[in-house]
């Protein structure tokens, strides 16, 4: 007990929120300082032996612009870690861009947000990976529980609290109480299914072919569940598929919407 209280103050406790879309890390006392979008740059041999590039903003920058060789991954899939090995790399990455201060030859207790009803194998798996990227202790929190947290609700008190937590692969529901999770529920839809449907509908209306970036920007600059009355519009970039040539599209927010 002595001596992991003296560790403590050789060391920065991490909270991670490793999401599907994005990871966001915050150090006690420091706030939030990174938020990356979750993607990894690899590049696979002919042995099949894969080699990091590049992570996070540097990795997303890089989809679209590479040869064949090169891959843009997606650790994560509707909340949990797919792809182990390349999750712990990008931990490491996070962890040691984060903790780089004069304390960190101590390694850091780190936090870790989860989604509900996650297994005990996919828990193990996050657990693992935040150790060997060089976590110290690993603690888990339901996603729903730290959005609560985090919004400033109160959630010791004995009244129904409801948390909404839309995430890039995930979507949560929670009523919380007394500090505990009353009733939940998680479904497999989120940001990233409404960026697969901009895209659909544009391919399917429009006969033009857009990437995963463009379909993003559509959705956040016009995607707004509540507004003004007033209809925006925003010019949208692609391929025609009839014609295999550059073209560009308006399209307004009553067609996202």
């Amino acid at each position: 007990m002595i001596f992991d209280t003296i560790l403590g103050w050789f060391s920065n406790d991490l909270a991670v929120d490793l999401g599907t879309a994005n990871t966001l890390v915050y150090v006690r006392g420091k706030g939030i300082v990174a938020n990356e979008p979750s993607v990894v740059a690899v590049q696979e041999d002919s042995r099949g032996i894969k080699k990091i590039l590049a992570v996070g903003r540097e990795a997303k920058n890089m989809v679209g612009k590479t040869p064949g060789s090169i891959k843009a991954i997606r650790p994560l899939k509707d909340g949990v870690i797919a792809d182990f090995d390349v999750a712990q790399k990008m931990l490491e990455y996070f962890i040691r861009k984060t903790h780089n201060n004069r304390k960190s030859f101590v390694r850091p207790r780190i936090i870790v947000s989860v989604p509900i009803g996650i297994t005990e194998v996919e828990k193990r798996a996050v657990r693992e990976s935040a150790e060997a990227a060089g976590a110290r202790e690993v603690y888990l929190i339901e996603e729903t529980m730290s959005a609560a947290i985090g919004a400033g609700m109160p959630v010791t008190e004995p009244t129904g609290n409801m948390v909404v937590d839309i995430g890039g692969g995930t979507t949560s529901v929670a009523v919380i109480s007394l500090a505990g999770i009353v009733v939940s529920k998680s479904i497999k839809v989120g940001g990233d299914k409404l960026d697969e449907a901009i895209l659909q509908y544009v391919k399917r209306n429009y006969n033009m072919l857009i990437g995963e970036r463009t379909a993003e920007d559509v959705k956040k600059k016009l995607g707004k569940v509540l507004g003004n009355g007033e209809i925006g519009s925003m010019n949208v970039k692609g391929r025609d598929l009839r014609a295999g040539i550059p073209r560009t599209i308006e399209i307004t927010s009553e067609e996202v919407k």
